[in-house]
């Protein structure tokens, strides 16, 4: 058996230990026994953000406004990329509109953003939207 990873779950921020050997069995959330890994974004906000940086599992988080051409026009791209990545990254977006002072807690300046995280830490970050294959490509320099 594998080194588990210590995954929180989007929905009810249920810590969850997983071995990465089981990752593509669909684990089941240990508080809630919903799918721990979905394979679409989901939603963070001032409230949930903290408990879903947490984990070994890298988090990519979109920040955007529905205002934002770029976001609305990346947003599939982004949904694209949540499928190909389940069980190797999740993938959640934040309304930077809605959650202002989290936007700005993070050093938002240009939207859409992208901002990676591993263990409760930030690792990486990129500005504006980008083609399917450029965010791959982004996210495998990386280490996703």
């Amino acid at each position: 058996m594998s080194d588990p990873l210590i995954i929180p779950y989007a929905h009810c921020a249920g810590l969850n230990r997983i071995p990465t050997d089981r990752l593509a069995e669909a684990p089941r959330c240990g508080r809630c026994k919903s799918s721990v890994l979905t394979d679409s974004p989901f939603d963070v906000n001032q409230a949930s953000f903290a408990s879903q940086i947490k984990g070994d599992l890298p988090l990519l988080v979109d920040v955007w406004a529905s205002w934002c051409g770029p976001c609305r026009s990346f947003a599939p791209t982004f949904a694209q990329a949540a499928a190909q990545l389940k069980g190797r990254c999740r993938l959640a977006k934040l309304d930077s509109e809605a959650n202002p002072q989290l936007s700005t807690q993070l050093g938002i300046r240009s939207i859409p953003s992208l901002t990676l995280f591993r263990n409760g830490r930030e690792i990486a970050r990129q500005s504006g939207a980008l083609p399917l294959p450029q965010l791959l490509a982004w996210l495998a320099q990386q280490g996703v």
